[in-house]
């Protein structure tokens, strides 16, 4: 599987720009997954639920299956949390998996960065940036640069520098 990511501080629109990529990679005839860090405390499962009084009640892990989807939830306990290999090891494969977070590891990652955050950009602190999504000129920068909202050609930068293909036709 190939790996690409998306970074930025929060309120950049990552997620805003990945919704908007997934599409236009899978109209290439791209299967594309995800994996999304998340800083906080977050639960996928509703109190009250069977599968969530399962997981208070002590389970390690709960798998709900569905004729739909499935859902593996994985209490973490005491455990320390797992790098980002170890997490795309556990994905089924696809075509390329787009991250979103995961800032320090060391993957290639497009910059999302827009003036109103007022945060400072992550490049070229971060030597595995290779190109920049914003809303305006980024002085001194190298790096290709794209408009936040060209999606077509971030998605084209995202296949060349992975080495996919698109699988049309």
């Amino acid at each position: 599987m190939k790996v690409f990511g998306l970074a930025g501080w929060s309120g950049s629109g990552k997620t805003t720009l990945l919704v908007r990529l997934i599409p236009e990679l899978t109209a290439r005839g791209l299967t594309v997954s995800t994996l999304k860090h998340a800083h906080h405390k977050f639960d996928v499962d509703k109190p009250g639920k069977d599968s969530h009084r399962h997981r208070e009640a002590g389970a390690t892990e709960v798998l709900v299956a569905s004729g739909r989807r499935w859902a593996l939830m994985h209490e973490l306990r005491r455990e320390p949390e797992p790098d980002m290999d170890t997490l795309l090891a556990r994905m089924s494969p696809v075509d390329l998996v787009i991250i979103e977070g995961f800032k320090a590891h060391a993957h290639d990652k497009l910059e999302v960065w827009r003036s109103e955050t007022g945060e400072r950009l992550l490049y070229p602190d971060d030597p595995h940036i290779v190109a920049l999504a914003t809303d305006q000129p980024v002085p001194q920068s190298s790096l290709p640069r794209f408009d936040i909202d060209d999606v077509a050609a971030i998605a084209g930068f995202i296949l060349q520098r992975t080495g996919l293909s698109a699988k049309t036709g």
